[in-house]
């Protein structure tokens, strides 16, 4: 238990950090930056950790089910739709307000999604799950607040909200985005069990299983956020904006924050498997989001992105700080429970 557990915070780790080569590419749009990122992300890194670590991958991959890969292939696309669904929600609500809410959705449906294939955990523990799922939520929360009173003090957030634009709008596109984006939890506890025994019947070890479950999700997420940013840079008129004397360093920061993300994922699918069928999709999934958000600000602090803050915002980044912690052993303890 307790090594599925720190699988997920290191899971959490890798995916809040991620992001941080963006902060150093140059000439590039967003549009730019994350086009390519996700390029690499969704379609080259798991090519490669795949093809390269799995053996007989190709027979993996037939002996999964139609069924199975049918149902992951579905909802890992609608998890890459939800994505940019997130995306197109900060525009009318701002980024702190958008990920706040985005976030809280995944982490409330995503950890009770798998209940539907599992079944219910005994009463104790369910309790004990969500106690630690509303303090999170709380956190989740006060870290929006947080970022709105940052906002609203500085006046100058590339982000800050369009009051011209409907909020409800936005708020209903985060929600709705948060929802989608739970495909990539039940993807995974969808096929997880299955893929393994592919996996392990071809000689491989437990944890290149995860390997294998990524690249069902990743490919088939990459499809429709393939599409939305063909859309975005044709529309913008952003190609040529690869076209930059900076493109080898682009890509290769792009190549780290692709292998990140990736591994992030392996990761997080190799700690729910040992936490066990019952409890990994659920605990695991919070866990793994919940300590994602905690690194995500605490490496913001780090590189003074809130130095300018107020007292009021810092006071309520602290608080959700703390209750996202304490979610989180809350949440853990649960899978000491019998």
């Amino acid at each position: 238990m307790i090594t599925g557990v720190l699988f997920a915070v290191l899971a959490g780790l890798l995916l809040g950090l991620y992001a941080l080569p963006e902060k150093f590419t140059k000439d590039f749009e967003f549009e730019n930056t994350w086009s390519l990122f996700f390029a690499i992300n969704t379609f080259v890194v798991p090519n490669i950790a795949a093809f390269l670590l799995i053996d007989g991958f190709a027979d993996v991959l037939g002996a999964i089910p139609t069924n199975v890969l049918v149902g992951m292939v579905v909802s890992s696309i609608l998890w890459g739709i939800g994505a940019m669904m997130w995306g197109k929600a900060i525009n009318y609500i701002g980024l702190s307000l958008g990920f706040s809410i985005f976030i809280g959705t995944i982490i409330l449906v995503g950890s009770l999604l798998p209940f539907i294939q599992v079944g219910l955990p005994k009463t104790n523990v369910l309790v004990t799950i969500l106690m630690g799922l509303g303090v999170v939520l709380i956190g989740v929360i006060a870290n929006g607040r947080a970022g709105i009173i940052r906002m609203n003090d500085e006046k100058t957030a590339s982000y800050a909200i369009n009051r011209g634009e409907s909020v409800i709008k936005g708020i209903l596109i985060a929600v709705a985005g948060g929802l989608l984006a739970t495909g990539f939890s039940f993807a995974n506890s969808y096929g997880a069990e299955i893929i393994d025994s592919a996996s392990q019947a071809q000689g491989n070890a437990p944890w290149k299983s995860a390997i294998a479950v990524m690249y069902v999700i990743y490919m088939s997420g990459g499809v429709a956020i393939a599409v939305y940013f063909i859309q975005q840079l044709s529309a913008k008129k952003l190609w040529g904006k690869f076209k930059t004397p900076h493109l080898g360093k682009n890509i290769a920061l792009t190549s780290i924050m692709g292998v990140f993300n990736f591994a992030a994922s392996v990761v997080f699918a190799y700690a729910a498997f040992k936490l066990g069928k019952e409890l990994g999709g659920s605990v695991g999934y919070a866990i793994f989001n919940t300590a994602c958000v905690v690194t995500a600000i605490i490496s913001g602090l780090i590189t003074k992105e809130w130095f300018t803050a107020s007292k009021r915002a810092k006071n309520s980044l602290y608080l959700g700080l703390i209750c996202m912690v304490v979610g989180i052993i809350i949440i853990a303890y649960s899978n000491t429970l019998t």
